[in-house]
């Protein structure tokens, strides 16, 4: 009864009655409060039945599975009641019976026949109490991106606090002195009593006890008394020097984390902020290392101070607070109707789903019947667009029925709460999704895809008395936007510091936690865009298009290296199947063919989840031409889903591969001939999508081809209504229906910031080009060429760009620069410098300008890189821009050292050939 009641308390549905009552109604839906006969839960890797690790503070609370600390929580192992190494970033850890081992892995390994790429967790030293020999490590608190581990052996007892972006270990402990031991015996470069600086491993670290208490440092074991204080605590250095500024905030302990998002304009935004609390002094402030994807997106003011991470540089903000900004993902429930499509064509492919003897493919379990869901849900607003009401409704009534069938217990599949580990489990189950809890985001993504699809002509049916309430069921398991919700977690698999969501619900892995695919997550978040936009509820339509924005960031950066400054030069791929905590792998689950390992970050192709990808179309064409070289020829199996793929960076080209080979082809089993001929040939007419440019709308995308800009949006509404683009364009969309044009000009402002002006750029570090003078003087560090030859080919190159530049060809003119670079006293160095145009804003860059590398001297002291070097290449041809986006990229060509490259201060300049 305490469940039930519970649960209707959250809004899930009425209670149930009985107490023994093994169903619990949810309009006109039910799930089970007990797993099917037959079935399993969460287990051990024996078998064995397994419960969450917590405290007793900590046992009512839902868990957050699925994150990059779970194994504290989930004792997957029967012979560890620790955890597995665990990736906060920069820092890594490993709870052992002596307190938490620590780490800063800083030099990675390419394992695996160079598959992999790994900064494995190797202990630099072990946080702990004098005599602690705890029987377990369990989790005793969590916020949105801490964790608070906790060890107890009857006499001491000890608590520490650590996270995504943390260089501190902040630590509580009663029972004995504070105890440090190291891995090797440490180099001591600062000792001022109850300040530390010790290097160990190569790796520098500050040790802070409490004022007034000594850490007495014998070989490998440094310890501290406390007196009557129970805290101290540890900070990983970026460089000795940095000592000072970390013992400032050595006291200001991080209690919490929380990020909270909104979207408007087409743009989302999101601060990330610590709570602290000052065990000594006033001091309240912290320092957090931010990932490559929160920094490319901040304007907060960022430290000197780098870390080394599996994702990139990380950079350090000084301050308990940061924010980001970024454009909104493009999202619609289909692409638009275009005259391209021929109307019998499809109509013949769409007959041809409809009425297959089992449109789901003899699906039985959740994943496997969720493939089919989406494959019938993307071709419903295309049987609409041609006319075909017969077969859509015929749809919709296939996907109504599989989905009710799912959502009312007691039949052959259904759904069960598990009321020990908080979650809702789908029977049957694959993949581990009732065992080990993996994968709920990927599997109900599905289906709340397709229930999203039959909202939008249903609306009565996705009511909460209805349906709609075991829709928002699944969302809530997977994606509960609520920290207050007591059945379940809030964003149980989404890492909101990370970007990207987790797979694994144990993370029981010396590599940490892991994700496959990416592409299967931001379909769970392009599917609460569309269900909340079908149904009215903004808040789960806005935690979509946060989720989508976030995570596809990460993913071009993380899984495709859009920038090529994330894989470490060492790992020769140009993406990754997988993402693990300790860094990615060119591999899948089951299969090593290169077709699935770059077509599982791309399936489902949808309207809704895919467009964000054509934000880096140049990584796009590296990942086909990839595929193909490792693949020794174009896609045989998985063609349908890597055309698809293709046309979102070269429509022409998947459009030209498809009219070659979809003749004898057998789909995907998540896709359709209907679908990936419609996908093909509209996008080969409106061009690929264009997520530069955004909607305020959160359903709206734009395509350009050829300069010209194509706008899309889907009115879920009940009443007509003008959509307005960051170009300044306007489209009206009517009642429930989707709508295309070239847009009106309002004559308005830009809703965007102002573009540039003029045709002088200044470097500011960060990655901005900008008109705007002035700006503290700064350099920003040019990674070794590893002592390779990068010469004409950028290698990890810092990359610099303005976007929405309109001007006018100058005749005659040409590109100039002054690049102040300074070697130091490396020597056989030497700088190079590519500057590109993409004369309209669509991702491909029309004309690209590569100059000489430029050897410097081995002296201390800035020397001027300037276009007098000559031009290494060129290729394409200049002409006006309309929206365009101007490119430096600097990187080394030659040398076996890092250089620097001065910014701001009106110093470095690129002076582009327009009036």
């Amino acid at each position: 009864m305490v469940l039930a009641a519970a649960l209707a308390a959250v809004g899930i549905g009425p209670a149930a009655s009985p107490a023994a009552a093994a169903t619990v109604p949810v309009g006109a839906g039910s799930y089970s409060d007990t797993r099917p006969p037959g079935t399993t839960g969460p287990t051990t890797n024996t078998g064995a039945p397994v419960t969450p690790k917590v405290t007793q503070a900590a046992k009512d609370r839902p868990v957050p599975t699925n994150d990059w600390w779970s194994s504290l929580a989930f004792q997957r192992y029967g012979d560890n009641p620790y955890s597995t190494p665990m990736y906060g970033h920069p820092l890594t850890y490993q709870a052992v019976s002596g307190g938490l081992e620590v780490g800063y892995p800083t030099s990675p390994a390419v394992v695996g026949e160079g598959r992999q790429y790994e900064y494995a967790h190797k202990r630099d030293l072990t946080l702990g109490l004098s005599g602690l020999n705890s029987p377990d490590t369990k989790a005793d608190a969590w916020s949105d991106w801490t964790v608070t581990p906790y060890w107890s052996d009857g006499t001491r007892t000890l608590r520490t606090t650590i996270g995504h972006g943390m260089p501190f270990v902040y630590a509580q402990g009663s029972g004995g002195s504070a105890r440090i031991t190291t891995a090797a015996t440490p180099t001591v470069f600062s000792d001022q009593g109850n300040v530390v600086g010790i290097t160990v491993g190569g790796h520098h670290y500050a040790l802070f006890a409490p004022t007034g208490s000594d850490w007495n440092i014998s070989g490998t074991t440094i310890t501290a008394g406390l007196g009557a204080k129970d805290y101290f605590s540890l900070a990983v250095l970026p460089s000795t020097d940095a000592l000072a500024t970390f013992r400032t905030y050595a006291f200001s302990f991080v209690t919490g984390s929380q990020v909270d998002w909104s979207t408007s304009d087409g743009m989302v935004g999101a601060t990330y902020k610590l709570t602290t609390e000052a065990k000594e002094g006033t001091e309240r402030g912290t320092l957090q290392a931010l990932y490559r994807h929160q920094w490319l997106n901040t304007t907060d003011t960022l430290t000197p101070y780098t870390y080394v991470s599996p994702r990139g540089t990380m950079k350090v903000r000084e301050s308990a607070s940061f924010t980001t900004r970024q454009k909104a993902s493009p999202v619609l429930p289909a692409l638009p109707k275009t005259n391209a499509v021929d109307t019998s064509r499809l109509r013949t492919h769409l007959t041809e789903v409809a009425n297959s003897s089992d449109p789901f493919s003899g699906a039985t379990d959740t994943y496997w019947t969720g493939k089919a869901l989406g494959k019938l849900a993307q071709l419903v607003p295309l049987a609409d667009q041609i006319g075909e009401t017969a077969v859509r409704d015929k749809l919709v009534g296939l996907l109504k029925g599989r989905l009710q069938e799912w959502f009312t217990a007691g039949g052959a599949s259904e759904f069960s709460y598990d009321k020990d580990w908080k979650t809702l489990t789908g029977y049957p189950a694959s993949y581990g999704s009732d065992a080990e809890l993996n994968d709920h985001h990927f599997h109900y993504g599905y289906y709340v895809y397709a229930a999203a699809i039959v909202a939008q002509y249903d609306a009565s049916w996705a009511a909460d008395s209805a349906w709609g309430g075991m829709v928002k069921t699944l969302v809530r398991d997977t994606a509960n936007p609520s920290r207050t919700d007591s059945a379940f977690p809030f964003l149980r698999g989404f890492d909101v510091y990370a970007g990207h969501s987790w797979a694994s619900g144990h993370q029981g892995f010396a590599a940490g936690n892991n994700q496959e695919s990416s592409s299967e997550s931001t379909n769970l978040s392009a599917a609460l865009v569309l269900w909340g936009s079908a149904t009215g509820n903004t808040e789960l339509r806005d935690l979509g298009s946060y989720l989508l924005a976030t995570e596809g960031e990460a993913i071009a950066q993380y899984w495709f290296d859009a920038d090529q400054q994330v894989f470490p030069g060492s790992f020769t791929h140009d993406t990754v199947g997988m993402v693990w905590g300790s860094g990615g792998a060119y591999s899948t689950w089951w299969t090593a063919n290169p077709e699935e390992i770059h077509g599982i970050n791309v399936l489902p192709v949808t309207a809704g989840g895919s467009p964000h990808l054509a934000g880096h179309k140049d990584a796009i064409r590296r990942n086909i031409a990839e595929m193909e070289r490792e693949n020794g020829g174009p896609a045989v199996e998985w063609r349908d889903i890597l055309w698809e793929f293709q046309s979102l960076a070269d429509p022409a080209g998947a459009k030209a591969k498809w009219d070659a080979g979809h003749a004898g082809y057998t789909p995907e089993q998540g896709e359709s001939k209907a679908h990936t001929y419609h996908w093909i040939t509209t996008l080969d007419a409106l061009g690929a999508p264009d997520p530069s440019v955004t909607g305020d709308l959160p359903t709206s995308a734009v395509f350009t081809k050829d300069g010209t800009r194509t706008y899309a949006a889907h009115n879920h509404g009940s009443t007509a209504r003008t959509v307005t683009f960051s170009d300044g364009k306007t489209l009206t969309v009517p009642a429930r229906s989707t709508a295309t044009g070239t847009g009106t000009d309002t004559g308005g402002p830009d809703p965007d910031p102002e573009p540039p002006t003029g045709n002088t750029f200044q470097l500011r570090s960060g990655g901005a080009l900008t008109t705007a003078t002035g700006g503290t003087t700064a350099s920003d560090t040019i990674p070794s060429a590893e002592g390779r030859n990068h010469d004409g080919t950028p290698n990890k190159p810092l990359v610099y760009e303005a976007k929405g530049v309109n001007a006018t060809l100058k005749a005659g003119a040409s590109t100039t620069f002054r690049l102040p670079v300074d070697a130091r006293t490396a020597v056989g160095l030497g700088q190079q410098a590519r500057i590109s145009y993409d004369l309209t804003g669509d991702g491909t860059f029309d004309r690209t300008e590569t100059y000489r590398y430029f050897a410097t001297d081995p002296v201390t002291g800035w020397e001027e890189y300037d276009q007098t070097r000559g031009l290494k290449a060129a290729t394409g041809t200049l002409g006006n821009l309309d929206g365009g986006t101007v490119r430096l990229e600097v990187w080394s060509a030659i040398g076996n050292g890092s250089a620097l490259l001065r910014t701001g201060g009106d110093t470095s300049t690129v002076v582009i050939p327009y009036d």
